[in-house]
């Protein structure tokens, strides 16, 4: 697998209101339908919302499994189908039904596990 930088890595951030900024990086390869569509809608922003040691939130992004997996790594960013919704994975829980991996949190992971309901987030593509 080539480490190619550009193309085939998305780097985002995610600014969580009163909370502070965590980085992250979509892999094209691991969802690319998925992935250039939410590229595409950034920015976007949503209220945050919690499921065992993740944080979620709706996207307008209405798209079906993409190589779905029903289990997840910690610091993983999926999108979850069934809910319209991005996660970020910031433990040990898994997904309440399959989600398509996109990538993973590069910076600040720490910062969801003081997540509340009801928290602005939004995501931005991070310019160099």
């Amino acid at each position: 697998m080539s480490n190619d930088e550009g193309v085939s890595r998305i780097k985002i951030k995610f600014l969580i209101e009163a909370i502070g900024e965590a980085e992250g990086e979509l892999v094209r390869f691991l969802a690319p339908r998925t992935i250039d569509a939410i590229v595409r809608k950034l920015p976007m922003e949503g209220r945050s919302a919690l499921w065992k040691e993740e944080v979620y939130f709706e996207i307008p992004l209405k798209m079906g499994e993409e190589k779905a997996k029903p289990s997840v790594e910690e610091g993983t960013i999926a999108f979850w189908p069934m809910g319209s919704a991005l996660c970020v994975f910031y433990g040990k829980s898994q997904p309440y039904s399959p989600v398509s991996i996109l990538g993973k949190i590069t910076s600040n992971l720490e910062l969801f596990k003081q997540v509340k309901s009801g928290l602005t987030i939004k995501v931005v593509l991070l310019t160099s």
